[in-house]
């Protein structure tokens, strides 16, 4: 598949939870899944880099659970989705010479899984009657997709 494929996916990603698409980005580089040697991106390698990163997607996760989290979908959310999308599809691309078309593909990947994330999570949580169980499958999507995306780059 096309590294602006990735990107696009990891954008997906970033637009359901903002934080795990540079999180596992960064384990990926940093666990050698693909290289950014010689890339200004370089630094998403760094344990500290994936430390803090981990630690910022572990408060997302609980803090998406909370009932006095806005929507993903008013300004400062949508924006940082999209911000995280862009940079997660950037080390992407970056990986395969591609950083600006990865950069645009993970915003437009960003503004897919937000809006789509956000229908599907209302429409299952109408279904199911409670909102937890759909929160807590697609943190397992968010994660899982993820891994996925970032192990086949």
């Amino acid at each position: 598949m096309s590294i602006l494929v990735y990107a696009f996916l990891i954008g997906v990603i970033a637009g359901l939870r903002a934080l795990m698409a540079p999180t596992i980005v960064a384990w990926g580089a940093g666990l050698g899944w693909f290289s950014l040697a010689g890339s200004s991106l370089n630094f998403m390698s760094s344990p500290i880099t994936r430390y803090i990163l981990s630690f910022l997607a572990l408060g997302e996760l609980v803090n998406d659970k909370l009932p006095k989290t806005p929507s993903r979908k008013v300004p400062p959310q949508f924006i940082t989705r999209v911000v995280t999308g862009a940079f997660s599809g950037a080390v992407l691309g970056a990986s395969r010479d591609s950083l600006i078309g990865g950069l645009i593909a993970g915003a437009i990947g960003a503004v897919a899984g937000t809006l789509g994330g956000s229908a599907v999570r209302g429409a299952l949580g109408k279904i199911a009657g409670k909102d937890l169980p759909v929160a807590l499958l697609e943190d397992a999507v968010a994660i899982l997709g993820a891994l996925f995306i970032v192990s086949r780059v």
